[in-house]
């Protein structure tokens, strides 16, 4: 699916999740009978300007100003639908952060291209309508990927689409690839 309207066409967003999703690793994908688990996770990069300031990720699941929750670490992509799940309530968000940077990052290292149904997507909170989705890009480099940026300049909070496949399997590693897409 294709981004839905760009930063000018939106209305302001109040509540807004991200979703991840993929299937797990079947039997016959990978050779020799070794078939490790695929664990992807979604993370939230808070900043403001372009220092960042909080990381919302498997092992800090609240952002400090309880705006940006990560409800849950999803190790194997068993389950229907979303996997893992970051709410972003913006109403909460402390004041000095302009920009929610989404992630998702390939944990356990496989690249994009082996994995199977990845998606990730963005959800208005209030009408329940995809605002962007994008299966997890193909290649052989490709265990990173930037779905979007939320901003809010001198007015009310919009997303902007990336849709950028990035080398992290961390958000650690995702952080000196995102400075470009703070502006």
């Amino acid at each position: 699916m294709a981004p839905a309207g760009s930063d000018r066409e939106q209305a302001p967003l109040r509540f807004v999740t991200m979703g991840l999703g993929w299937d797990p690793v079947r039997d016959g994908v990978w050779s020799g009978g070794f078939r490790p688990e695929i664990d992807l996770n979604a993370a939230a990069l808070l900043y403001a300007g372009d220092r960042l300031t909080d990381v919302v990720w498997h092992e800090q699941l609240l952002s400090q100003d309880g705006a940006v929750r990560l409800l849950g670490d999803n190790l194997t992509g068993h389950g229907e639908g979303d996997d893992e799940v970051i709410t972003v309530d913006l109403t909460r968000m402390s004041p000095r952060v302009t920009s929610v940077l989404l992630l998702v990052t390939s944990y356990s290292g496989q690249a994009f291209d082996v994995i199977e149904n990845g998606f990730c997507r963005l959800v208005d909170g209030l009408t329940r309508r995809d605002i962007a989705r994008f299966a997890l890009p193909a290649g052989p480099d490709h265990t990173g990927f930037v779905l979007g940026r939320l901003h809010r300049d001198a007015g009310p909070w919009q997303f902007h689409v990336v849709g950028v496949a990035i080398p992290a399997r961390h958000p650690v590693e995702a952080v000196p690839h995102l400075e470009q897409f703070l502006t």
